[in-house]
């Protein structure tokens, strides 16, 4: 690291670590004209003036009225407000200072994070051209975190960005899964709805998570313990700060009586906890907790290819960044709801009924995931691209997203998923498969054309199970629908106790489908 690297990296500490007074009222770079506010929420709005001042907020024919702490920050709650899809004016102003934003929505607002097939953009995405001449929709709002930025610690502030109107002027670059979910929503609901996108290609799940979400899981205590050593709020974080503090005081004062004697002297010391996007809270620090607490109703997450080679561990990653996220939105009775998708097929199929290959484990650990409270998974292994770790079929994916919140936040009579396995039941010779979310019955079926409905199979035959006995030898197996359950065989296990279904990187064949069209996603009974 060269020395104006150095330099940057400790002055962008002390800058953060310092109160700094403002001459005028600030609000954070979130708020703006055209932004969504969060319905049914005390609605926080937040940011910094001169001690001691007064800040008056006026909207929606609420007045409500904060003074700066001594350090400079304040911060109000605006009471609970219905959808409202009218521009209003939304009017922030304090001792000699008032600045309006216009064009305010009352909505749903939604955070759209993850790696590269979340930052995938509609221009990139199938059908593009008819996709971004299409979308005129005044009551979605499209907000972006720009840049791939990192931070050593918590920063206060985004890099820039401001919301904007959807049109065809302004989707191309969006997330498509955030769009297509946002519209569905708003087509569906006729609620505003406000959509954040924060996302980075190639990054892991780690770099994403706060550090209250690392402390909460104890199977990720070796994290936690890293990234405390280099948070100012920890005592062990505070105490690495103060050390480094003191050696660059003294470090400064030996540089002066150097100077001063014209002699040399070597470079200062290197502040504690600077990391790359790889590394633990990194990208969280910069690119998403600036935006707390805005409030919101949840987020959408497409992320898992950087940690593809794990499993359980994926789990409690999980477990960490939704849990964390949740605290530092500290949201109360109001749910922040968490939907995510699970990793779509890829590269070539593997024949071995055992599966386990690639991808199989963090999807199944995806799939655990649905035991944290109010999450959601859009299953994708239909509609993937062997070829292609970026499938092109976005509109799918953001539709399946939208099939929960559809159900959870808008109440509407829908069956949320595809078939979801919920227990196995050893009948004799043959396993008994039984599943949640059957809709009207199991169906086999097939995806032949991209963004065209699944076609069902009259009297096709189920693919890509699998089972075992004791021996935990895996054979292909014949299964049979049989109402919501699937009954499973094979002449060569007459003792079953295990079954798989479309455990590999590319389940290609793979057919259980609902009802509805949705696929079944991928599951295994044992744990071996």
């Amino acid at each position: 690291m060269n020395l104006p690297r150095l330099l940057a990296c400790f002055l962008l500490a002390v800058l953060m670590l310092a109160s700094t007074a403002l001459a005028d009222v600030q609000l954070p770079k979130i708020f703006g004209s055209g932004m969504v506010l969060q319905r049914g929420l005390a609605t926080p709005v937040w940011g910094t003036a001169e001690p001691g001042e007064e800040v008056v907020i006026e909207f929606a024919g609420q007045k409500k009225t904060a003074k700066a702490d001594a350090k400079g920050n304040w911060i109000v709650r605006l009471d609970p407000m219905e959808a409202n899809s009218k521009d209003q004016i939304f009017k922030v102003s304090g001792d000699g200072y008032a600045a309006g934003f216009k064009g305010v929505l009352v909505g749903d607002v939604w955070i759209c994070s993850g790696q590269s097939n979340m930052e995938w953009t509609v221009q990139n995405s199938l059908n593009p051209q008819e996709e971004i001449k299409a979308a005129d929709h005044p009551n979605i709002r499209l907000f972006n975190v720009p840049g791939h930025t990192t931070s050593p610690l918590a920063k206060r502030e985004l890099p820039g960005g401001a919301w904007q109107i959807c049109s065809p002027k302004t989707v191309a670059g969006f997330s498509a899964v955030g769009y297509y979910f946002g519209r569905r929503l708003n087509q569906e609901s006729k609620v505003p709805i406000g959509l954040i996108g924060t996302n980075w290609g190639g990054t892991r799940i780690e770099p994403w998570t706060p550090p209250v979400g690392f402390r909460q899981v104890p199977q990720l205590k070796g994290i936690s313990d890293a990234v405390n050593r280099f948070d100012p709020t920890h005592p062990s974080g505070k105490a690495t700060w103060s050390n480094f503090t003191d050696e660059t005081a003294a470090w400064a004062a030996s540089a002066k009586a150097a100077l001063a004697k014209g002699e040399p002297f070597g470079p200062p010391p290197i502040a504690p906890g600077y990391r790359n996007g790889g590394d633990p809270t990194a990208i969280y620090n910069a690119m998403v907790r600036p935006l707390a607490p805005y409030g919101v109703r949840g987020a959408i997450w497409y992320q898992g290819e950087s940690n593809g080679n794990e499993g359980e561990s994926y789990f409690h990653k999980m477990q960490a960044l939704i849990q964390g996220w949740r605290s530092v939105w500290d949201q109360g009775d109001f749910p922040f709801y968490f939907y995510f998708v699970q990793l779509a097929d890829f590269q070539a199929p593997n024949e071995n009924p055992a599966g386990g290959n690639g991808w199989a484990r963090l999807r199944e650990a995806q799939r655990k995931a649905l035991t944290i409270l109010h999450t959601g998974m859009a299953v994708i292994t239909d509609i993937g691209n062997a070829r292609d770790i970026h499938p092109r079929n976005k509109q799918d994916v953001g539709s399946r997203l939208a099939q929960w919140a559809l159900r959870d936040v808008y109440k509407k009579n829908v069956v949320p998923s595809g078939p979801l396995f919920k227990e196995l039941k050893i009948e004799g010779g043959k396993a008994r498969v039984i599943f949640e979310y059957s809709a009207d019955g199991l169906r086999v079926g097939k995806r032949k054309e991209m963004l065209k409905p699944t076609e069902f199979v009259e009297n096709g035959e189920l693919a890509r199970f699998a089972i075992a006995g004791k021996d935990r030898q895996w054979h292909w197996a014949s299964a049979q629908i049989d109402g919501d359950s699937v009954v499973v065989w094979s002449k060569d296990v007459p003792n079953p106790v295990a079954v798989r279904y479309a455990y590999s990187m590319n389940p290609a064949g793979a057919n259980l489908y609902n009802s509805l069209g949705l696929p079944a996603s991928p599951f295994r009974t044992d744990d071996w």
